[in-house]
Parts: structure tokens; sequence; C-alpha cells
């Protein structure tokens, strides 16, 4: 049982090693287009965060004119 089992392993693992050449990659992308890609990527999270702050703001400057005219 055991012989039979390393024998399979064996087996498994040379046709695992094929002689087949590897698959062609794609083209790499410019290096410009690559190099400018985190820093947009940055720039967009920084602008979302903006855009959440100025919603945020709105909110409580509305929520507190609520409670200004509620306690008058």
């Amino acid at each position: 049982m055991m012989r039979t089992a390393t024998a399979l392993l064996c087996l498994l693992a040379l046709g695992a090693c094929s002689n087949k050449p590897p698959a062609p990659q794609s083209d790499p992308k410019p290096a410009a287009s690559t190099a400018s890609a985190p820093w947009d990527a940055l720039k967009q999270d920084e602008q979302r965060a903006k855009d959440v702050q100025k919603v945020v703001d709105k909110q409580a400057a509305d929520q507190d004119k609520q409670i200004e005219q509620q306690t008058q």
C-alpha cells in the first residue's frame, strides 16, 4: 500500500513537470502610466475624503440649527 502511494506521488510529480513553454505574458504597461497610477489613486482618495467631510460638516450644521430652534 505504501509503495503504491509513493509510486503514484512520484508519477504525479513527474507529470506536473512538463516541457511545455510558459504562456506568453501580455505586454508590460508603459512606465509613465504605472508610476502615476498610485498618485492618481491617492488623489482620488483624498478628494473622496474631502467630499465626505463636506457632507458631515453640513449635517452637523443642520443638526446644530435644529437643536437651537428647539431650545428657543
